[in-house]
């Protein structure tokens, strides 16, 4: 690669691009720099990061981010006795010299983020695969999800989830789709590229809320702020909906026939009213919902994006809280199914949780409330697997997220 010319539209060119964009960690940064350079961060690879992300990031990149990155590299290049390009000693001393320290302390600083999405050979006949192959979704969010800005932070869960929406849009397209806990909106968009016939967006959080318009409006989406009979697809709703205080009758409302939630079952006292929300959404009979006949159970795809294979794997798993071994299982998160499994019922909608399994106690606690709502859990992690849209993400670890489909029991 080190002689080759780096093309910011194709690996590995792009996938340091889209990490930059996306402020992956520094570390991330270099070791993708390093795979550029064929081992080590070259003349050649330094002018590709000066002129497809410093210089392309003027205006869109978080100061402090590209200053630490800057810092990174350069240390990088002089520890394995290289030259440094000047125009990078000259953008790391400018920012030295104007950068406040008072820009350094913001604690809730929100920052806007780029998630792209790229979509591998082999799945360009996906209707939510764009013509160029690329989805790029900025995305406007808090810099540090520990400072109690949770609402605003880009979790895992709603990354595995988005990835599941894009690799399985047959799923989403022309369904009512209801979001709970929708944090930045990142799921929300990816059902509006995937053709989702109505988007109900909600989270219980008003500074939340304000920030997910914020990013709906980035993404060019546009906005309705209550529920009404408007029936108009290009909108997206955005409803404050607090899982404690909202009624039976106004959840009733919604009536939608696919409900989704990323990493909704971290906080053991929300677990309750969560649980209610989810047992009156999934609980409304609609017998004239369709029911998806084919099972992607013995056939998922074996190489990175082609062949398939015949697997033996069981399509999921009731859950119980004396039945978590499955909860801890890894999956590599890069192969996908073939077909979308039968997940959904003529007797009513379905729910896709994706969640990290954060804490046993916590999880068992959900699993005892949902079982008490009537409610049944089936881990499909390991027989529903998207494909890997997000590959130069190495902060994203796939592994570690578990995707469940939650239904009312009969």
């Amino acid at each position: 690669m080190a002689n080759q010319e780096l093309d910011p539209v194709a690996p590995p060119g792009l996938h340091l691009v889209s990490a930059f964009l996306a402020m992956e960690p520094a570390d991330s940064l270099i070791s993708l720099a390093r795979a550029c350079g064929g081992g080590s961060v070259t003349e050649k690879v330094q002018r590709f990061i000066w002129s497809y992300c410093i210089s392309e990031a003027s205006g869109k990149g978080y100061v402090p981010y590209v200053k630490n990155f800057l810092k990174k590299l350069i240390v990088e290049v002089e520890s394995n006795h290289g030259d440094v390009l000047d125009e990078l000693y000259e953008q790391y001393a400018y920012i030295m010299t104007s950068l406040k320290d008072d820009h350094l302390a913001e604690k809730n600083k929100r920052v806007c983020k780029y998630i792209t999405f790229l979509f591998p050979d082999g799945t360009f006949d996906l209707p939510s695969c764009p013509k160029s192959r690329k989805l790029i979704v900025p995305l406007q969010c808090s810099l540090n999800m520990l400072e109690g800005d949770t609402g605003c932070s880009i979790w895992p869960s709603s990354l595995y989830l988005s990835e599941i929406i894009l690799s399985f849009p047959e799923i989403f397209s022309n369904k009512s789709c209801f979001e709970v806990g929708s944090g930045v909106g990142l799921v929300g968009v990816c059902l509006a590229q995937a053709k989702a016939a109505k988007v109900i967006l909600t989270d219980g959080d008003l500074s939340t809320l304000v920030n997910l318009r914020s990013n709906l409006e980035l993404n060019q989406l546009s906005i309705e702020t209550d529920f009404s009979e408007n029936e108009d697809s290009n909108v997206v709703k955005c409803i404050h909906l607090p899982w404690e205080s909202a009624s039976e009758s106004e959840v009733r409302g919604f009536m939608p026939e696919i409900v989704l939630g990323a990493d909704v079952i971290y906080d053991p006292t929300c677990l309750p009213h969560l649980v209610r929300v989810l047992s009156i959404l999934l609980s409304q009979k609609k017998s004239d919902s369709p029911t998806q006949k084919e099972s992607c159970k013995g056939s998922i795809r074996d190489s990175e994006y082609g062949h398939d294979r015949v697997n033996d794997t069981n399509q999921g798993k009731i859950l119980c809280a004396n039945d978590l071994d499955r909860c801890h299982s890894n999956h590599n998160g890069i192969d996908a199914c073939k077909e979308a499994p039968n997940t959904r019922s003529s007797e009513g909608p379905v729910a896709y949780i994706a969640s990290v399994i954060r804490n046993i106690d916590t999880f068992n606690c959900f699993l005892a409330l949902a079982s008490q709502a009537n409610l049944a859990i089936t881990d499909i992690t390991e027989t529903f697997r998207p494909f890997n849209l997000l590959p130069y993400m190495q902060s994203y670890q796939r592994s570690n997220i578990r995707l469940f489909i939650v239904s009312c029991n009969t």
